[in-house]
């Protein structure tokens, strides 16, 4: 070995030692801003909601306590359910830094539930919540786009409003925090952070939501709607307008995340708990389910890794406590402004993980297919390339004894494209005019720690974690597999060969079959049509007979 070399990598090394030395020498203002505060969190078991948590700890594990709202589910109750959310392992870095006791010590479920009237709490924990807490974040809300009317109301809207009134109650409230989206006004191309009028009054329809029956809402639902593509647009516009009432009258604040995607570094990379938006698409892609896509491949969408999310709602909550700035009232955290990925590249990129570095299990074809604009082009490839191999791979299951499964995985990919073709198709741009204001007040560690952009983001190597981290967390397939999926990803490409071949010439046989037999028609038409006229100005009568009887054969062909 190289002496000079190894004394170069050793000195860039104690540059590197010395440096972050120096930079843990700074204060960390954003971890320091919640210590000692008493926390309400709705939606502390859904995605975000977990990783928000796990940072808080993490960080800041002086904070005075995180007191989950959760409600009955599946016959578990709130604390069975709490147990079960910090089984994950995506808490395992912090019980090794903070120990495992710091969950049981800082984290209280409170049973109640906001779909229900006055949040489904007791009495007793009404005034507890409002003699105790000092931060809400409200990010509890049903994420199903193609949700009922009636019940995203009564959730994302409704549940607002009484989490506002909630709040008011509160003796030593700074801030409520209430976590919307980007995507909720649609109607307009360029977003600022800014309020935006809502598309209907929200507290009439609340009132009409709450008498109205089920099938009356749904049969009216297209109706109200208008121009918005789905209930989830609709009620968190109408959940934005609530909170905007009163910025008058409350510390209330509104974080608009975009799409939220796996994690990109901390604590878990590629980590998520779900298959939505592109993880689900670079599952079903790998897995060969997904061939065909209506989307405008030059388009992009806005995807915000969730922990640079997380980042920025604690930093608009340091702005807001510690700064005391009120002028940010609105605070986007988006990525598209700044940087752009088109739908092309996310796929490509996704493509060549799945085939080459991170192969899936049983995969049911070789993956392939293309985005197409147009639409038509799109709905014949899905019957040839999504159904037609769903249905004859069912079929093979069923006679070896199986369940099928392959008609149910359309299905359910076919929902996702009703969702999916509105927002791949349109364009908006956001604007950040918040984070970039802020983010030159962060001093080099806190820019460390709490990264709020999407600068600098490798996003093959970011791709390939959340590949693997779906293969593990979401999929159950274990790394030593590999091998094994290299083997059949082989195997499936001579498959998808041969399939290309026989089907290529099945068609160009069919169109030469139906060339053929259409050209033997139309010589026997225009033969009986000559031979009447013929016999027509002959005045023979039996020659259209005869010419018919002649045509016979070609007519049965036809």
């Amino acid at each position: 070995m190289d002496p000079n070399k190894l004394n170069n990598n050793d000195l860039v090394l104690s540059k590197a030692i010395k440096l972050d030395e120096e930079m843990l020498k700074l204060p960390n203002r954003v971890s320091e801003t919640l210590t000692g505060h008493h926390v309400l969190i709705t939606g502390g078991t859904g995605f975000m909601g977990k990783v928000f948590i796990e940072k808080v700890l993490r960080k800041t594990p002086n904070v005075g306590g995180l007191y989950l709202l959760i409600r009955h589910k599946k016959g578990k109750d709130p604390k069975e359910r709490l147990r079960e959310t910090f089984s994950s392992p995506l808490f395992n870095q912090l019980k090794e830094e903070r120990g495992a006791d710091i969950i049981e010590r800082k984290v209280h479920p409170v049973l109640g539930d906001v779909s229900l009237p006055d949040l489904g709490l007791s009495k007793e924990d009404r005034q507890f919540l409002a003699d105790t807490i000092t931060v809400v974040y409200h990010m509890a809300a049903t994420i199903r786009f193609d949700e009922a009317l009636k019940k995203a109301v009564l959730l994302n809207t409704r549940g607002t409003k009484l989490m506002l009134q909630l709040a008011k109650e509160m003796k030593k409230l700074e801030l409520f925090g209430h976590v919307s989206t980007a995507y909720c006004h649609l109607n307009e191309p360029v977003l600022e952070e800014k309020p935006y009028p809502p598309p209907a009054d929200p507290h009439n329809i609340i009132k009409c939501m709450e008498w109205m029956s089920d099938e009356v809402a749904e049969s009216m639902t297209k109706k109200i709607l208008g121009n918005l593509p789905n209930t989830y647009a609709y009620t968190k516009a109408l959940a934005e307008a609530l909170v905007v009432e009163q910025f008058d009258h409350m510390p209330a604040a509104i974080m608009r995340p975009s799409i939220v995607v796996p994690i990109w570094k901390e604590p878990l990379p590629g980590w998520t708990d779900n298959i939505n938006g592109p993880t689900g698409l670079l599952i079903g892609a790998g897995k060969g389910v997904i061939r065909s896509m209506y989307c405008d491949s030059d388009s992009y969408a806005d995807f915000l890794p969730v922990d640079i999310a997380v980042n920025g709602m604690m930093v608009a909550t340091w702005n807001w406590i510690a700064r005391k700035d009120r002028s940010r009232r609105i605070c986007h955290m988006t990525s598209s402004s700044e940087i752009k990925i088109s739908w092309a590249e996310i796929v490509e990129l996704g493509r060549a993980i799945v085939e080459n570095v991170v192969p899936l299990n049983g995969v049911a074809w070789y993956p392939g297919g293309s985005l197409k604009k147009n639409r038509t082009y799109h709905q014949i490839c899905v019957f040839f390339f999504h159904w037609v191999p769903a249905y004859i791979l069912d079929f093979f299951i069923w006679c070896a004894g199986y369940e099928p499964v392959l008609k149910r995985v359309q299905n359910r990919i076919q929902k996702g494209f009703d969702v999916f073709e509105y927002y791949a198709n349109n364009q908006w741009d956001f604007k950040n005019t918040s984070a970039l204001y802020i983010r030159p007040l962060l001093n080099e560690r806190e820019r460390r720690e709490y990264k709020v952009d999407g600068e600098g983001i490798d996003f093959e190597e970011y791709f390939t974690d959340c590949v693997k981290a779906a293969r593990v967390y979401i999929l159950k397939e274990m790394p030593d597999t590999i091998p094994a999926a290299r083997r059949h990803m082989r195997v499936m490409y001579w498959v998808d060969w041969v399939a290309h071949i026989l089907f290529w010439y099945f068609v160009v046989y069919m169109l030469t079959l139906c060339s053929t037999t259409v050209h033997d028609a139309r010589e026997a038409a225009f033969g009986l049509v000559g031979s009447g006229f013929r016999a027509i100005l002959g005045g023979d009568s039996s020659a259209p007979a005869s010419a018919a009887a002649s045509a016979s054969v070609p007519m049965a062909d036809l």
